[in-house]
């Protein structure tokens, strides 16, 4: 036996020993409302005027998420001068974002020089708020005639933090409740019918989120949702924030906003090394957002692209533009579905296998801790959907429990392969064999490695 042989036999031998045994139940007849996991949603980072995916349209639509949030920056120079407004250049997006089947969901991020002479984060009210609900007001029209279905308008992004999340102001309570009012203000009186809400949050215990909570209810302002952020390696820390989010707003029972998680995604400044754990994380996150009762969220974000410092320097200051050009010029990044070169990643097949999860959840119980799934039928394919996966870092040999099913049955297989060199989608989304499924009560057994995602079309067996 060769020194090389024997480290594999090794490992071969570790994972044995290392195994566990999970169980999986389905149950056909526990119907548990529908799915929506179109809310699982994704958005796209505040990096350029360029329309960024427009060459993955495609790609996206066929993930068919319910929203695409955009960021609304300086760069798109909605107001160059005082009394003239320009919505040409985020017409594109919005326009990709429509062709794409999302309602947008526009966040703002902008501070034009005329009502922002000096640049600096902490001058974050604007010197004209007539002037300001004055451009909002053309902005929120403008869409309405254009008939741009944008349902969403969310004040501001991670409001606590400033240039460091990526926006040129760093606001305080105070000053971001009198933003919040005015900018609302303007929205609603353009478009009565529209969703309003933040502040989106870098860190959803900043005083911010209180102080406005507190706000629109003493002064019954409106708060249709609420918004904030994070990135964790535990989608465990993803569902606290949930639940934390959840346990203030019970404090404020007059209110009654939709919960939105709009950027989330893995430790981006600490990726783990494992190609598989991303699209593992992105499933197990899904199932604890589901889990806790989480309106939409956003992935954060669609594709990867690289800055221009001169256009972040026209309204960011020195430090700021630099910090932004350094993340997204020269750091390694794992944020896009689809990477600098517009190649996609493993996570966006594993959006690819969420977006096969249409029609009616249906009850699904795991021994396991770390292997969770959806189950689904989908009236409109005719077919039953099982979607299982392994969180950690260790096999799982999972024998799966159907009960219920009305005649037989054969379970097409397909496993995630994020180890494979080809993005072709019958390598990335590799067949396995066929399981057959009799009426009644039936049993398989399946092997998931490591962070490991299998999905089944469960389809009426061919006499």
């Amino acid at each position: 036996m060769t020194r090389r042989a024997l480290p594999l036999l090794l490992v071969a031998f570790e994972l044995v020993a290392q195994t566990r045994s999970a169980s999986v139940r389905i149950s056909i007849d526990q119907k548990l409302g529908p799915l929506q996991i179109d809310r699982i949603a994704l958005g796209q980072g505040g990096l350029s005027e360029d329309p960024i995916w427009q060459e993955r349209a495609v790609e996206i639509r066929e993930l068919h998420p319910k929203i695409i949030r955009l960021f609304v920056q300086e760069y798109f120079d909605v107001m160059p001068a005082k009394g003239r407004f320009n919505f040409a250049s985020l017409d594109k997006s919005v326009d990709l974002i429509r062709a794409s089947g999302a309602i947008p969901l526009l966040s703002i991020d902008f501070k034009p020089k005329v009502l922002f002479p000096v640049v600096d984060q902490d001058i974050v009210e604007p010197n004209d708020y007539g002037e300001w609900e004055n451009l909002i007001f053309a902005m929120v029209d403008h869409y309405k005639q254009r008939g741009s279905a944008i349902k969403y308008w969310e004040v501001a992004n991670e409001p606590d933090i400033g240039e460091d999340g990526g926006c040129p102001y760093r606001f305080k309570p105070d000053s971001y409740t009198r933003y919040y009012q005015h900018t609302v203000a303007a929205v609603l009186r353009a478009d009565p019918e529209a969703r309003v809400g933040g502040p989106a949050l870098a860190n959803w215990k900043s005083p911010i989120l209180p102080a406005l909570l507190e706000f629109c209810a003493s002064a019954k302002a409106p708060l249709h949702f609420v918004s904030w952020h994070t990135y964790t390696n535990s989608p465990k820390s993803v569902r606290g924030t949930i639940d934390g989010v959840k346990a203030l707003l019970a404090k404020f029972p007059s209110l009654k906003p939709e919960t939105i998680l709009n950027e989330w995604n893995m430790s981006l400044r600490n990726p783990p090394e494992d190609v598989r754990f991303q699209p593992a994380f992105i499933l197990e996150t899904a199932w604890q957002m589901k889990d806790g009762g989480l309106d939409y969220s956003c992935y954060y974000h669609i594709r990867d692209y690289h800055v221009d410092p001169g256009r972040f320097g026209q309204f960011m200051s020195r430090k700021g533009t630099a910090a932004m050009a350094r993340w997204w010029n020269r750091m390694p990044q794992y944020d896009g579905l689809f990477d600098y070169q517009n190649t996609m990643r493993p996570s966006y097949f594993a959006f690819k296998l969420l977006s096969r999860l249409g029609g009616e959840r249906l009850g699904l119980e795991s021994s396991d801790a770390s292997v969770h799934g959806f189950a689904t039928y989908d009236p409109e394919y005719g077919t039953y959907n099982l979607l299982l996966w392994n969180f950690s870092d260790t096999p799982a040999e999972v024998s799966v429990a159907i009960n219920g099913l009305p005649g037989p049955y054969t379970a097409q297989r397909h496993l995630l392969d994020a180890t494979a060199i080809s993005n072709d989608e019958n390598v990335r989304l590799r067949p396995l064999k066929s399981l057959p499924l009799t009426e009644g009560a039936s049993d398989g057994r399946i092997s998931l490695s490591p962070y490991g995602i299998e999905y089944w079309s469960i389809e009426q067996a061919r006499r």
